[in-house]
């Protein structure tokens, strides 16, 4: 088996190699190729990525390349977890759109529209790669913002599924808290990439007790604190929201958060001086515990559960992807991407049915959609215009002259990597 990892000189990198080293049995690699432009990055974390694999005695081969057409070149599984734009990019979308009292974020927002228009466009290019070398090959999007860069590609034809770490997030932490064992714990997790809410949770899958109720009684206080809101809002609420709906429920007061303190691209930025540092020590053969606060936690097991599942070598029977709607959300269209619990094998994700949402939830599901079908058409075909309209359909926008001001500072700040600018 061949896997390729676009973006593989990322300093997120260690933490999948960790993973395909303990799970060897789940996702047996014979040759894992990490592809990236930067050769002096790459060059660091293929190197630590040999030494943990031979520490966990993994067998495979780890090959480091600058090529992407040779590095997916027979690849079974292509996974991409690539940030257009670095750090510094992101460092931008996370503060301009303060000027004008907008949250300042790399996957919603203005900052995320920016994002998507920098990333849809070199993944589309990718993904066009992968099929003119092996057309059977799946693409796991790991690259935000996952559910507009999924679609782009479902939309493109390209055997793609998204996954995103949050879910599997609340799934340890839930298991933890309950002590029993996270494959126990099944989600009834709903909505979209960055946009959703746990509406049950149960043990022993999809037909088991609910016992979110006793959950949040029990354990409440714990759950509101990881989601840095107040506990009030989780018990009303009766659910439990991903932390992104911060970004909605407590706008002006992240905002005023974020305008007084370093963004999280400059903390990022400085971490990755120093793991870059450490991935150079020869001696050097495990992921560092400085990578846990980089981000990204449990991704790689839930990258190599979809990998092994999509695979046809085992995996989870019911895993939490961003997929293609299919009328799971009724008052969705058919090709928008949404992420939920889906039965998942070697044809692909297919949603579980989801009960009839609270229009709570569910109006602001269609919103947000809304937004992102703009973003996409933005994203493929570019053109001021079509930013204005995004940004005007957002809710975290959503005001003319905020929606101005943003698609013009958005143009000036990624001319670079925005061809018709």
């Amino acid at each position: 088996m061949k896997l390729a990892v676009v973006g593989g000189g990322s300093t997120y990198t260690p933490e999948l190699i960790d993973g395909f080293a303990r799970l060897r049995d789940t996702l047996p690699i014979e040759e894992l190729v990490l592809v990236d432009p930067a050769a002096d990055r790459l060059e660091l974390v293929g190197g630590l990525a040999r030494r943990i694999f031979a520490k966990q005695g993994h067998p495979g081969r780890i090959v480091t390349t600058s090529d992407v057409d040779a590095g997916v070149a027979d690849a079974d599984a292509v996974l991409l977890q690539l940030r257009v734009g670095g750090q510094a990019a992101r460092n931008q979308d996370e503060t301009w759109p303060l000027e004008c009292g907008c949250v300042g974020q790399e996957t919603t927002g203005a900052g995320g529209l920016a994002k998507a228009l920098r990333t849809v466009p070199v993944v589309l290019d990718i993904a066009e790669r992968v099929r003119r070398t092996n057309p059977n090959a799946w693409i796991i999007d790991f690259t935000n913002p996952v559910g507009i860069v999924t679609r782009a590609l479902l939309q493109a034809g390209h055997k793609a599924v998204g996954l995103c770490n949050v879910a599997i997030g609340f799934q340890r932490k839930f298991a933890k808290l309950l002590d029993v064992a996270p494959g126990e714990v099944h989600l009834d997790h709903v909505g979209l990439n960055h946009l959703t809410w746990e509406t049950g949770v149960r043990l022993g899958g999809p037909e088991g007790a609910d016992i979110l109720p006793k959950l949040l009684a029990e354990h409440g206080d714990a759950v509101a604190e990881d989601l840095r809101m107040p506990r009030a809002i989780v018990d009303r609420l009766g659910v439990v929201p991903s932390y992104y709906l911060r970004y909605y429920y407590q706008h002006d007061a992240v905002v005023e958060e974020l305008r007084t303190k370093p963004s999280r691209a400059a903390e990022v930025a400085e971490m990755e001086k120093q793991l870059l540092e450490m991935y150079g020590d020869p001696a050097l053969d495990e992921k560092p515990e400085l990578l846990a606060k980089r981000g990204g936690a449990f991704y790689s097991e839930a990258a190599v559960d979809l990998a092994a599942s999509l695979l046809g070598n085992g995996g989870s029977p019911y895993q939490v992807v961003n997929t293609v709607n299919n009328g799971t959300l009724p008052f969705l269209p058919d090709d928008a991407v949404i992420e939920v619990q889906a039965a998942v094998d070697g044809s692909g994700a297919r949603p579980l049915p989801v009960p009839k949402l609270d229009p709570l939830y569910a109006g602001l599901i269609a919103n947000v959609t809304a937004y992102e079908n703009l973003a996409l058409q933005a994203a493929v075909h570019g053109g001021r215009e079509r930013v204005f309209k995004a940004l005007l359909a957002h809710p975290l926008v959503g005001q003319y002259a905020h929606a101005e001001q943003l698609t013009d500072s958005l143009v000036a700040h990624n001319r670079e990597h925005l061809a018709w600018a």
